[in-house]
């Protein structure tokens, strides 16, 4: 099993798409991996810390402080050392253009301008998103500094649209995660 006992940062990003970070989450437990959550505050509206927590055993990470009264705070650089990979499905448009262009955000991007792991985009969003020319030349740019741009099948997409746009299934994800690890 290629991803027996390996460490994956998760990112969570707003999305529809985020429902399906559970399954995701779920299966990569199946799979032997040792999963971390890290979810923005735009995800949180649609897929609570509760949920993610409970399926990973672990607590979800939703900022960088942990306890503020006590000047306790979630260390990015020892996430990003950590990881094994850094996965961030559902990947959307605004995470892909911050962390593409370098900025920081929050604590999910942190962790990615820290990580000395491989890392991979499942995007997620609506079709004329995905296609627009801003997105595709971050996509571009993000594949430029080595990172794995998961490509989004065609499909129904919550707006009733039909293309690319949609995240790719979570046993999609997984597998690519097996062949790479494999």
């Amino acid at each position: 099993m290629p991803l027996q006992g390996r460490k994956i940062v998760l990112g969570v990003c707003g999305s529809i798409a985020a429902y399906k970070s559970a399954i995701l989450v779920r299966l990569l437990i199946k799979a032997g991996a040792e999963v971390q959550v890290i979810l923005t505050a735009s995800a949180s509206a649609f897929v609570t810390p509760l949920t993610l927590g409970t399926l990973s055993k672990k607590p979800v990470l939703t900022s960088f402080l942990r306890n503020e009264a006590a000047g306790e705070w979630h260390n990015h650089v020892e996430l990003g050392l950590w990881a094994d990979a850094l996965l961030i499905a559902p990947a959307s448009a605004n995470t892909v253009a911050q962390l593409a262009n370098g900025h920081c955000p929050n604590l999910l991007a942190a962790v990615y301008l820290s990580a000395r792991c491989p890392v991979f985009f499942a995007p997620a969003m609506d079709l004329d998103m995905y296609v627009h020319p801003a997105v595709t030349h971050n996509f571009e740019r993000l594949r430029s500094f080595g990172n794995h741009v998961l490509e989004s099948p065609v499909g129904e997409l919550a707006s009733g649209l039909s293309g690319p746009g949609r995240m790719l299934e979570p046993e999609d994800i997984v597998a690519e995660l097996e062949r790479f690890f494999g």
